[in-house]
């Protein structure tokens, strides 16, 4: 029978989604907005600035996967890369916060571009061998379920503090320029208290794959994930199923700080809308784990991914009838988001487990690129709908009138769009079939809510 881990090592698993979680939310969440309406860069200029480093981190993804199984198999563990990658992210964030006062709109993009490169970098590096760290620590499938709960839990926290708190940091410091650095200042700190945790509570953990992986495997990151993606059905569903649904994410995400401001009419609505989209995780997650233990996880993420896709719906009807119902299908949007968070990362390690854990790299590499392109993809997407629609940008301090059509690109953006891309997914995720639990799997004993 597989030995329980500790409390210590789940909940130091778990802290690393606070790493994981900020850095992924936070930029999606403002940058973009920082970029048009505080450093006044022209809205296809901002685009670029946004893609490009997320396009590098596609590349780099499976290399590092790869680079992750052989320091596995080698008996250095995953968690070297992940300690560079806890070290270097904070520097990364804050530099794209820190723009000079006398750069001009180009340089400024520029200045932020460096940054972001080098913060994608390293989240790379802490990121991939994270998500496949829980196959190397437990043999166990209820075992795994429990890590994998507790990480979620932390996520969904992280992500209220950070997307919430975030934003309102920058407020409360006067906004602008000086105001985003602040916030960075704050939020890196936390950042890389949750990612040390992680690397320093869970390598007395690990366990060596059954095989060790080739010698090229470094130069082979996306063909190992590929041959992945090709040989195991239930990765590429799943695989699949998670992009549509991080472009609606990060689209939504994008769209939120523009319906504060032009279609609520006040910046600091960003905070509420926020908090009504994550913070029913917090109460719902013990709701989904139970109908996912009596149903299935399919199902359960089937449901979510419906609920949510209707309550975006629901939401294209903001600048008709504007008002609290707002926050309310919001959060109904929020319920139904804390499973779509759950359910594809607690399915990825069984997938991991059947497919063999010497390829856990390479499959969480392609998992990551997957999920750093879906989310790089829904800013992208809002900032082309505006350059498209005639938005106007501005400087911190300055909000200038928007033509219609850019008003209604923001609404469409933050509700039929995603409900739409969900919608898409539901199609795919009926192709999924469960991975079997193996009848000698061990089942450790009952422990409460640990």
């Amino acid at each position: 029978m597989s030995p329980r881990l500790p409390r210590s090592a789940v909940l130091g698993y778990a802290a690393g989604s606070v790493g994981t979680g900020g850095f992924s939310t936070l930029p999606g969440l403002v940058l973009a907005y920082y970029l048009t309406d505080t450093l006044a860069v022209p809205a296809l200029l901002a685009t670029l600035v946004v893609i490009l480093p997320k396009v590098w981190d596609v590349l780099i993804d499976p290399a590092v996967g790869a680079r992750s199984d052989r320091h596995a198999a080698t008996g250095t563990g995953r968690t070297r890369l992940m300690l560079a990658g806890a070290l270097t992210l904070p520097v990364g964030f804050v530099g794209m916060f820190a723009v000079p006062d006398p750069l001009g709109p180009a340089a400024a993009g520029l200045w932020v571009l460096v940054f972001f490169v080098l913060a994608t970098t390293s989240f790379s590096c802490f990121q991939v061998p994270y998500i496949a760290l829980p196959a190397d620590l437990t043999e166990a499938y209820r075992e795994r379920t429990r890590v994998m709960a507790w990480r979620i839990a932390v996520l969904a926290l992280a992500i209220l503090l950070v997307g919430a708190g975030g934003p309102a940091l920058r407020d409360a410091a006067g906004g602008g320029r000086s105001g985003y650095l602040t916030m960075a200042l704050g939020i890196a700190l936390l950042l890389l208290a949750g990612m040390v945790a992680t690397v320093v509570t869970t390598r007395a953990h690990l366990r060596r794959p059954p095989t060790p992986a080739p010698a090229d495997a470094d130069a082979g990151g996306y063909r190992a994930g590929l041959v992945a993606w090709r040989e195991v059905a239930a990765y590429r569903v799943l695989l699949s199923v998670f992009v549509l649904q991080a472009v609606a994410t990060g689209v939504m995400l994008a769209a939120a700080q523009y319906v504060a401001a032009y279609t609520l009419g006040d910046e600091a609505a960003l905070t509420l809308l926020f908090v009504a989209l994550v913070a029913p995780a917090l109460l719902v997650m013990p709701l989904w784990t139970r109908y996912a233990a009596s149903r299935g996880k399919r199902p359960a993420l089937a449901l979510a991914s419906g609920v949510f896709a209707m309550a975006g719906l629901g939401l294209a009807g903001m600048p008709w009838l504007p008002g609290g119902w707002v926050y309310l299908l919001v959060g109904v949007a929020g319920v139904a988001y804390a499973g779509m968070q759950l359910f594809p990362l607690a399915m990825l390690p069984d997938v991991i487990a059947t497919a063999g854990r010497e390829r856990g790299g390479a499959m969480s590499g392609l998992w990551t690129a997957g999920e750093t392109a879906g989310l790089a993809l829904g800013p992208v997407v809002v900032l082309l709908l505006l350059a498209a629609t005639g938005f106007r940008s501005s400087t911190a301090g300055e909000q200038l009138a928007q033509p219609a059509a850019a008003e209604t690109a923001i609404v469409l953006a933050f509700s039929v769009v995603p409900a739409l891309l969900v919608a898409l997914s539901l199609l795919v995720l009926r192709r999924y079939t469960e991975p079997a639990v193996p009848s000698s799997t061990p089942v450790p004993a009952p422990e409460g809510t640990a």
